[in-house]
């Protein structure tokens, strides 16, 4: 089968193509021909040297495919059937803990850039109806993080205030789950472009962050003073200040992203005294992939796609990944 593989220590130029032996599926195992996958930050955190990669790692922790055989065993499943990864495969329920976290495809183990994988039938749900394998790659990270931030740990409901930063695909994800739960949204982007297809996909308030730097004064104003509810933060640091000054008392921060840095000053004692809960968010568990595939079912979403590239251009994805110019994911097909 053909793979894509990174050579340590990593980096775009150490990607590369090559064959290895079709893998079999063992005991509790199905074999799946994998058809598309999409590329998130933690994938470029592992094909450019940052997590340091095994030497010959196969990224790439979402995919999606058809069930080519299945091992021992195996219930729930035939051949033929569409498949969904899962980003944390051995957590299949309940609260994040360390051991549930562990195994991600194409950062602990060998992941999704390969024609064929064979992986226990536990780590797999279904797609949403009538959706294509391409369309389902972008859900088991990207989706999966703004439905746990949103619907899970913030709890939103309708008439909620909603800000989201940026146009990436949790972001995006993000302003798709608020307005189906009947959130208002405050959508931030430094490109007028962007913020006009915010406001197409239904964004109600939009400010360009690069003009208005006290954004979250700008956000407190579109709730006539009361601050918002929740905040989709990715930027960490360096946009973390403003989203606390953004948000309401009482209110609720997803951090999700650290996009501006590891560390850096927080407003303690804002943070404080508006009494915020601030929730590190690292994806979920396939019980909350399943809930949120449900949700898709009843709402009709589609994700919003940037751009699509074969295996073998693996590297000019990431390099238009980095380069900050897409809306939404960015996906491979093959």
């Amino acid at each position: 089968m053909k793979v894509a593989a990174v050579k340590a220590p990593g980096g775009l130029d150490k990607i590369i193509i090559e064959t290895r032996p079709d893998p079999v599926a063992g005991p509790g195992e199905i074999l799946v021909r994998v058809h598309a996958s999409s590329l998130n930050f933690h994938d470029f955190a592992v094909v450019s040297g940052m997590l340091r990669p095994a030497d010959g790692r196969i990224p790439m922790s979402d995919g999606a495919g058809v069930v080519a055989a299945l091992g021992a065993g195996v219930k729930g499943f035939k051949v033929g059937d569409e498949v969904l990864s899962t980003f944390f495969p051995n957590w299949p329920t309940g609260k994040e803990r360390l051991e549930r976290q562990i195994g991600v495809p194409g950062d602990h183990v060998d992941g999704f850039a390969a024609e064929y994988v064979a992986m226990p039938a536990a780590h797999f749900t279904r797609l949403p109806r009538g959706w294509s394998l391409k369309e389902a790659s972008t859900l088991p990270c990207a989706a999966l993080t703004a439905w746990r931030a949103l619907m899970v740990e913030a709890q939103i409901k309708p008439g909620d205030v909603v800000l989201t930063q940026g146009t990436g695909g949790v972001s995006i994800f993000a302003v798709q789950f608020a307005k189906a739960a009947g959130a208002t949204v405050v959508a931030t982007s430094s490109s007028a472009e962007k913020l006009a297809r915010l406001k197409d996909l239904g964004a109600d308030h939009l400010i360009n962050y690069k003009e208005t730097p006290d954004w979250g004064q700008a956000a407190v104003a579109f709730t006539g003073g009361r601050g918002v509810d929740a905040v989709v933060e990715i930027g960490g640091p360096g946009t973390l200040t403003q989203s606390i000054h953004a948000t309401r008392i009482g209110g609720h921060i997803s951090l999700i992203g650290v996009l501006t840095g590891v560390s850096g000053d927080v407003p303690t004692a804002v943070l404080m005294s508006k009494n915020i809960t601030l929730k590190g968010i690292t994806v979920g568990s396939k019980q909350e992939q399943e809930e949120m595939i449900a949700a898709i079912d009843a709402n009709g979403l589609r994700p919003v796609i940037d751009s699509t590239f074969p295996l073998e251009d693996i590297a000019a994805a990431f390099a238009h990944q980095i380069s900050q110019k897409h809306f939404g994911k960015i996906c491979l097909e093959f």
